[in-house]
């Protein structure tokens, strides 16, 4: 991948797993892009854009009851059963065919047995990943990844503010033992192939090795579910392709998140995020009309529908930062076009809305 794709995926695997710091985002980018020597500027709020969009942080006129700055991992545990993403009949699961992991963002690879562990969310990324969080009993939760190659996993897994190193991914250590991960706190990671082609790691916070086994003993590696989601987009700019999917139920019923990200050519983005608080009011004042709905330009990049009880939609097609200048500055083969207020109008219009997610029977 390149190396802004990389971030991109990077950064949506981390809002799966909670908190992101911006500042590390921002050092990260920059130091790519002097060992590529890119002729780039990135701006400071380049990755604070990024981060509100993705809901790390809150976006100022949003409401939702100040619910969109709450860290998933460390909300409480959810009151009630959470949704299980609907069976994908037909399609193999990663067992069988290991290719397939993360060919597709509507599809997760493998699954959970639902009587033994607990969704608190799942995701899928075009670049061969997909991701399942978890949790047994009333234990720690646990993340579990999976890639086609060893490359493609993450060195480090976030729970809220807590980050563990897991180690850089090597071949040899794949053999289903359990190590030690590090950071500020303790946790475990066990790496293993499922199957043939297929690579898997489980980590987990503050746990021991027999919670730890137990949430691997719960994954399902011969079928494949729909990454569902309260948020389905019925139309995309034209040439652009939906790279990934990602909800969060931890702390569902009370609060569900979603983020669908949007790409075409080579760095264009667009993201799109939906929020739902159960104790937020509608908000209806806005200076754009979409498919019915009143929405608000806020003329930084980023187009929100309105209307919607307890809920936010929000389309940030372009990574604006303070100012006028464009964050990414590039010339010649390096110059790119990017989302324009026309092309969230067109994804946010044709949106099919979920707005009561408390009733995943209605997610597709």
């Amino acid at each position: 991948m390149i190396d802004l794709d990389e971030r991109i995926v990077q950064t949506l695997r981390e809002r799966a797993e909670g908190d992101v710091d911006a500042g590390r985002l921002l050092r990260g980018s920059r130091a790519r892009g002097r060992r590529r020597q890119l002729h780039r500027r990135v701006a400071a709020g380049t990755a604070l854009a990024l981060v509100g969009v993705l809901g790390f942080v809150a976006v100022p006129g949003t409401g939702i009851d100040g619910l969109t700055s709450r860290l998933p991992w460390s909300a409480g545990a959810p009151s009630e059963a959470t949704p299980v993403p609907p069976r994908a009949d037909g399609v193999p699961g990663a067992a069988a065919e290991p290719t397939l992991v993360g060919s597709d963002p509507q599809v997760l690879h493998f699954g959970l047995d639902p009587a033994k562990a607990r969704y608190l969310g799942w995701a899928a990324f075009r670049a061969n990943v997909e991701s399942v969080r978890l949790s047994v009993g009333d234990g720690q939760p646990v993340y579990v990844e999976a890639a086609t190659s060893v490359e493609l996993l993450s060195s480090s897994v976030s729970f809220g503010s807590v980050e563990l190193a897991v180690g850089k991914p090597r071949t040899e250590i794949f053999d289903g033992t359990s190590q030690p991960a590090t950071g500020p706190a303790s946790g475990l990671v066990k790496s293993w192939q499922p199957a043939p082609g297929l690579y898997a790691r489980a980590v987990i916070l503050q746990g021991g090795r027999a919670e730890l086994e137990r949430a691997v003993d719960a994954l399902r590696w011969n079928e494949a579910r729909w990454c569902a989601v309260p948020l389905r987009l019925g139309a995309v700019p034209e040439g652009a392709t939906i790279a990934s999917c990602s909800v969060d139920v931890s702390s569902y019923p009370r609060l569900v998140t979603s983020d669908l990200n949007i790409r075409r050519a080579a760095s264009e983005y667009m993201f799109v995020s939906y929020r739902f608080a159960i104790g937020a009011g509608t908000r209806t004042a806005g200076n754009r009309t979409i498919a019915g709905r009143p929405a608000l330009f806020s003329g930084t990049g980023k187009l929100e529908l309105l209307g919607i009880p307890r809920t936010e939609v929000l389309a940030n097609y372009d990574w604006l930062g303070p100012g006028d200048t464009h964050p990414f500055e590039v010339t010649g083969s390096d110059a790119t076009t990017r989302f324009t207020e026309a092309d969230a109008t067109t994804v946010l219009a044709g949106a099919r809305i979920i707005e009561d997610p408390t009733r995943p029977q209605n997610w597709k």
